[in-house]
This record gives structure tokens, sequence and C-alpha cells, in this order.
């Protein structure tokens, strides 16, 4: 139950990998995007 344990989110993060207890963080898109500069409404 510490860095060695796979399975744990401080094993985790010890080995660089990701899974259930430690998911990859999205991208939010920028408000920029949404927005579309040139669109006319």
């Amino acid at each position: 139950m510490g860095k060695g344990d796979k399975k744990t989110k401080r094993g985790k993060i010890h080995r660089g990998t990701f899974g259930v207890r430690r998911p990859r963080i999205k991208k939010r898109p920028k408000t920029e995007d949404k927005i579309k500069p040139g669109k006319k409404a």
C-alpha cells in the first residue's frame, strides 16, 4: 500500500502511469475557440 503498489494512486504517481485510481486530466477547450472570431450571429 505504498509507492511499490501499482494499484494505488501513490504507486501510479511513482511509476508515472495512469488508470482508474489516477485518471488523466482532460484539457478543456479554450474560451477563444468557443467564441470563434469572424463568425457572424
